[in-house]
Parts: C-alpha cells; sequence; structure tokens
C-alpha cells in the first residue's frame, strides 16, 4: 500500500495567500472592466471633450491621433481673433482701426453669434476635434484675443458671461500688469473661470526672426510665467502678427505646446496643428459682415 505524502505546509500557505490575491484582483477589475465598458460604450458629448482644467486629464475621446491629411480634411471651425476692445479715437490711423473694435459693434457681434446659435469652444475641444475626431456643437465658433489688453477682461468677458460664451486668451507676458494691460489676478480669473490662457510670447517679436537665444526667452519663459499664475499647463501659442515659418514649429513642440494659431494663410501641410487659421475682425466689420466672413472663410 502506497501512504499518500503529506502536503509540505509552505506550498498550502503560499497557496493560500495567491488564492486571496486573486480573489481581491477579480473583484476589484469587474468594477474596473465595468467602468471602463462603459466609457466605450457612452458617446462623445460636445460637454464631454473638454479636457479638465484641473487635472490636464484626458478626455473621453479616442487615443489615436489623426494624420495631417486627415486634420486638414476636417471642416474648419470659424476663429476669431480679437485685440483692442474700445471706441476709435481720433489719432487712429486707418490700419489701426483694422484692429480696434468699438465697444458697441464689439456687443453687437457677441449678440448676433449668440442669435445665430453659434456656440464657443476651447482650445481643448478644438484640439480634441482636429486630432482625435471628438465631436462638437453644430455651430461652434472660438473666440480668441492677443495682447492682454485690459478691455479684454473689462469687456469681453461681461459680454461672453451673457451668453455663457468662453474665449482663449493669448498673453504676451512683457505687458502684465503695466498700464491698460491686464493683472496678473485679472488672467488667473479667467482661467479660474473656465477660459483658455495661452502664450503670445514675452514681447512680441516676429517668430520666423529668432535666434538660439530667443527661444527661451520669448517661448520658454513665458509659458513658466503663465503656468506660475494660473497653475495650469499652457499647451497652445498665437503667433505674432500670425506669421510663422515650418522651422518654428519643432521649438513650439519642444517646450509642450501642443498646437498654434496663426491668421489667414494656408496650413502646413505637415502640421496643421500648428498653424491653425484665424480671421482678425477688423474694427470696421458690422455683424451681419461679420457673419458672411465666417461663412465664406471656413467653409
Amino acid at each position: 500500500m502506497i501512504t499518500p505524502k503529506r502536503p509540505n505546509t509552505l506550498m498550502w500557505y503560499s497557496v493560500a495567500i495567491c488564492s486571496f490575491f486573486v480573489l481581491i484582483f477579480l473583484l476589484t477589475g469587474c468594477q474596473y472592466g465595468a467602468d471602463a465598458t462603459a466609457a466605450i460604450s457612452t458617446p462623445v458629448s460636445p460637454v464631454t471633450v473638454e479636457t479638465s482644467r484641473a487635472t490636464d486629464a484626458p478626455a473621453a475621446v479616442s487615443s489615436i491621433s489623426a494624420s495631417a491629411s486627415e486634420i486638414i480634411a476636417r471642416k474648419q471651425v470659424p476663429i476669431l481673433c480679437y485685440h483692442q476692445l474700445r471706441d476709435w479715437k481720433s489719432s487712429d490711423s486707418k490700419m489701426a482701426r483694422d484692429y480696434i473694435v468699438p465697444e458697441e459693434t464689439f456687443k453687437l457681434q457677441l449678440k448676433m453669434l449668440a442669435d445665430s446659435g453659434y456656440k464657443t469652444i476651447t482650445a481643448d475641444q478644438l484640439y480634441n476635434y482636429l486630432n482625435h475626431g471628438a465631436s462638437l456643437p453644430e455651430k461652434p465658433v472660438m473666440l480668441t484675443y492677443d495682447d492682454t489688453d485690459l478691455d479684454q477682461f473689462t469687456l469681453a468677458k461681461p459680454e461672453m458671461d451673457k451668453y455663457g460664451f468662453k474665449g482663449t486668451f493669448f498673453i504676451m507676458t512683457v505687458s502684465i500688469g503695466r498700464p491698460r494691460y491686464m493683472s496678473k489676478e485679472q488672467i488667473r480669473q479667467l482661467a479660474d473661470e473656465g477660459h483658455d490662457i495661452g502664450s503670445h510670447t514675452w514681447n512680441h517679436e516676429n517668430v520666423k526672426k529668432y535666434t538660439d537665444k530667443d527661444w527661451a526667452i520669448q517661448i520658454e519663459k513665458p509659458i513658466k510665467v503663465l503656468e506660475g499664475i494660473t497653475g495650469m499647463k499652457v499647451k497652445y501659442f498665437a503667433y505674432p502678427f500670425g506669421l510663422w515659418n515650418p522651422q518654428a514649429i519643432p521649438h513650439l513642440k519642444e517646450y509642450g505646446l501642443t498646437a498654434a494659431f496663426q491668421l489667414s494663410v494656408a496650413r502646413d501641410e505637415q502640421d496643421p496643428l500648428h498653424t491653425i487659421r484665424r480671421i482678425i475682425v477688423p474694427g470696421s466689420w458690422s455683424a451681419q459682415t461679420l457673419n458672411n466672413a465666417m461663412k465664406r472663410s471656413f467653409k
């Protein structure tokens, strides 16, 4: 008769420990799996495409980046570029008035956008649409403001608040806190209220003229300043004068800028995310002229 060997005590102890952890894994794993399945099966709405501002957590969109040709093929979103918002002075030249939108004109333009059913989107929403195919409202529009002018806070913000609009403010850091420009506290308030804060260089020098030493001064340092003010990552950039060249794009990427905005020339076929088109809104345009231009320029 063959007597069975008694199992080793250590072996039984190891089996028990393994079984315990397997059970814990299955219990927690099922919960994770249910959440993951729900996230995958839930359609993306215009609200869910915005990245969390507090944590920079990825939105519920595809993780696969689009090719340059796919990005260019997507329908362009109207992106408006504003500078000064004030009534004209007799000393303002004709050229200057192209960059100065009178107060009442600006109010009527925003009212037209709201009455026409336009919904403002954030830079994150635009990026997720272009790069990941996320959905957008039926009539999206993006409001952008360059140069840190104080009237963007004292006039544009209250008008946007009326309609639940959000804007993207490209800050020229040399001007922060100076007379007629926004303060750190005002910039922080904009960010806290859900507006985007992007970089517009230190002092508005033409990117096409940068030498090696200029990149840290004009790009790296302003990003750090803005992130220190808002506590949020700076991911978006506007070229001064709307001028860019292909040589600038690798530098922008190096400093973590995931998209950049020019003005109205053709986008770069290899890097459309860093040459996104905008149109300057001249002070002479009525609300209807703006509406027509948006339809014509962003077909």
